[in-house]
């Protein structure tokens, strides 16, 4: 983490509101930001939070006179940033964003030209330590902040990715959790097909329905229930900035973003045969199955949205999926978006006639796994150890890509802690056995309780 201020963190900055980031902190970093990148044109936007207005003003009047020019484009998503930062050709973009924390939190995410990622090892903690130090350069020029209206064009990228002819008149539940996703699904709504049942949609700093973090099972009834009360065809929600897309059935059933994984890397090899999908290790067999059998080359990298496009662009990846409901494409700059996995599922549900739960199920049947289970634990490191000590041996493969990751043939786990707190995050699948699956997950899980988890 950061050698300054703790609230910045390896991909972006989180803090608490305003004892850790306040204006004049804004103000500082993008003085920084200006200088560190030398940039001429920087996109500023912003999410919901109360906060966030007071911070983006004071983050583009550090950026205006360090001499960048700012392009605001106000309320908005992290992936409209992305889009607006490549499109626009600027130095760079900065989404004032706390996604999922909670009410007192926010942040920044950050990228540069091309809408590359900035992260700890590519110049986060450069700007950190310019903004501990106070040392900016002198700047030749006081920039402009003006307004960008970006989202027309962006509307016009998204449906340049489909083929809005095939899409049949779905019903379809959206929530934004009271984010920001809904200003995006409107204009959307004006050029397809689908009735939409909106649920928590205007954008809410005052958070009244609960932080926006559906990967939480807490979260989930709003939608759930929108579902099955109104017989939906299909059900999406969002964290805050919507970077990540969740998906629910048409019995109102989450459906594991692992499984989204591989329904899309298949839709996009059948349109680039022999293309290569990056995807992370926490959960592999499906994703590794389903781009094998589809002529394409599975790829495996470190969970993480800077280790992800860093592979692709590496790779030359048609596309990326973790299993935490990040989705990453070639044609969005190699970043990860909130709107496209669904309106590719959108497609692939009109075109085969099919409900998502009969497209999923085969690969479920399969591929049963747990998702993601988070334990807190005093000591992460020596918990790793002990399990790789216990297990290893009996092992067919150790892996140390992401954390521990053991196959024994008929199951595989990978265990990982977290970089933020203290908590290790568990991961278990089988070859087509649920029982097998969810006994290894109550094993794993009572041993790390055993070592203090």
């Amino acid at each position: 983490m950061g050698s300054y201020y703790p609230f910045f963190k390896a991909y972006d900055i989180r803090a608490r509101v305003p004892d850790e980031l306040d204006e004049d902190m804004a103000y500082r970093i993008g003085r920084a930001f200006a200088a560190q990148l030398d940039a001429r044109r920087v996109v500023v936007g912003r999410d919901m939070r109360l906060s966030s207005e007071a911070l983006a003003d004071a983050l583009a009047k550090g950026l205006t006179e360090g001499g960048s020019d700012v392009l605001d484009i106000g309320l908005c998503g992290t992936e409209e940033v992305y889009y607006a930062t490549f499109s626009e050709d600027a130095d760079g973009g900065i989404m004032v964003t706390a996604s999922h924390n909670p009410r007192d939190y926010n942040g920044m995410k950050f990228v540069r030209e091309g809408a590359r990622p900035i992260s700890a090892d590519s110049g986060l903690f450069d700007i950190e330590k310019m903004v501990h130090d106070g040392s900016y350069p002198a700047a030749g020029r006081t920039g402009e902040r003006r307004s960008l209206d970006h989202r027309p064009g962006y509307i016009d990228f998204l449906m340049a990715r489909i083929e809005p002819g095939k899409m049949k008149p779905l019903k379809i539940v959206a929530n934004p959790g009271n984010g920001c996703a809904g200003l995006v699904m409107e204009e959307l709504e004006k050029r397809l097909p689908f009735e939409v049942v909106r649920v928590n949609y205007e954008p809410d700093g005052e958070l009244p329905n609960g932080i926006p973090n559906p990967l939480l099972p807490e979260n989930r009834a709003a939608t759930v229930d929108a579902v099955r009360a109104s017989g939906a065809d299909l059900g999406l929600a969002w964290d805050g900035d919507f970077d990540r897309c969740f998906l629910f059935d048409e019995r109102g059933e989450f459906i594991e973003g692992y499984y989204i994984v591989g329904l899309i890397a298949r839709m996009l090899l059948a349109m680039h045969p022999g293309a290569k999908i990056v995807h992370d290790p926490r959960l592999t067999w499906n994703t590794i199955d389903i781009v094998t059998e589809a002529g394409g080359v599975p790829v495996q990298t470190k969970a993480g949205h800077s280790f992800m496009k860093e592979r692709m662009r590496a790779e030359d990846a048609i596309y990326g999926g973790e299993m935490s409901a990040h989705h990453y494409f070639k044609d969005f700059a190699y970043c990860d978006n909130g709107h496209l996995p669904w309106l590719v599922i959108a497609q692939l549900m009109s075109e085969t006639g099919k409900p998502l739960s009969e497209l999923v199920e085969e690969r479920v049947a399969k591929y049963p796994a747990s998702g993601e289970i988070n334990r807190e634990i005093a000591d992460p490191d020596a918990a790793l150890a002990a399990v790789e000590a216990h297990y290893g041996k009996a092992a067919e493969s150790v892996e140390h890509v992401d954390g521990l990751s053991l196959d024994f043939g008929d199951w595989r786990f990978n265990l990982r802690k977290s970089n933020t707190e203290p908590v290790v995050r568990l991961n278990v699948e089988s070859r087509g056995d649920a029982a097998l699956m969810r006994a290894k997950t109550d094993e794993l899980l009572a041993f790390l309780q055993s070592r203090g988890g």
